[in-house]
């Protein structure tokens, strides 16, 4: 089982749905928490909920070049360790890919991938070194297959969910636990944020997904997927059906996302 008590995690994407949910589990659980997220407002009202632990929030947006050497130097400044990374913060675009700001991709991408994978390096040494830590990476149902409309939404979760199932292999006999969290449709403002109609998904609480990761995490598990329905159709039918039809399928069910839109 893994132990909270007296550890400190830091949570990206904290001001808000998974983030916040994460922040609040973990603070129940014992854990200090480092809350990261461009809305300092926010993050500050998250922790101003939490009792009994430390919370230090850090408002920074993981886009900008610098962002990952600020968030060390500060918490090297406060003498803060990490022992627990959750890889949240992330968002989707959505719409026929010509129609889609290049610009704005390029920053899903940093967010959704060189975010995480520049995070990870940070604090890997540090965990090595001590023989123990745990990185919870929050990817996405999309990442099983390739969506269209969402193409690189999809993309970086199927790179988020094999990044971190190779780290798994890679640290399980090293002290170090590597879980990729994989949410359906869940209540939160990514829908929002990505100009997408949440109609029609069958929504999950981000307090369900968050204890699907944590229970995850505690039993050693490389990947999870939070919800039987989205189990059997992220994991199961992409396993059954060719990949063409996957895809075509995919393109059926967005189609009717874009034309309510």
């Amino acid at each position: 089982m893994y132990k909270y008590t007296g550890k400190t995690a830091l949570v990206t994407g904290a001001s808000a749905g998974i983030g916040s949910a994460f922040a609040k589990k973990l603070a129940a659980k014992g854990m200090n928490v480092v809350l990261v997220a461009r809305s300092e407002n926010k993050l500050k009202a998250v922790a101003s909920g939490l009792k009994g632990v430390t919370a230090t929030v850090i408002p920074l947006d993981l886009t900008e070049p610098d962002a990952i050497s600020k968030l060390q130097a500060q918490l090297s400044a406060e003498q803060i360790e990490i022992d627990l990374l959750v890889n949240n913060a992330g968002f989707g675009t959505f719409g026929k890919f010509e129609t889609i700001d290049p610009a704005t991709e390029k920053k899903e991408i940093q967010l959704n991938v060189m975010a995480v994978v520049e995070l990870t390096h940070a604090f890997i040494p540090a965990m090595l070194k001590k023989g123990e830590g745990a990185i919870i990476n929050v990817a996405s149902t999309a990442g099983h297959q390739p969506v269209p409309y969402m193409a690189v939404y999809a993309a970086t979760k199927a790179f988020v969910l094999s990044f971190s199932e190779a780290l798994w292999a890679e640290f399980k006999d090293r002290g170090i636990r590597v879980l990729s969290l994989n949410p359906g449709a869940t209540e939160s403002e990514f829908h929002e944020v990505a100009g997408l109609s949440a109609s029609g998904f069958p929504m999950e609480t981000a307090e369900t997904v968050v204890d699907t990761g944590l229970k995850a995490l505690e039993e050693g598990k490389s990947f999870v997927i939070s919800g039987l329905a989205n189990a059997l159709l992220g994991d199961v039918l992409t396993r059954v059906l060719p990949r063409e039809q996957v895809a075509l399928l995919a393109k059926t069910f967005m189609q009717t996302r874009l034309s309510n839109n």
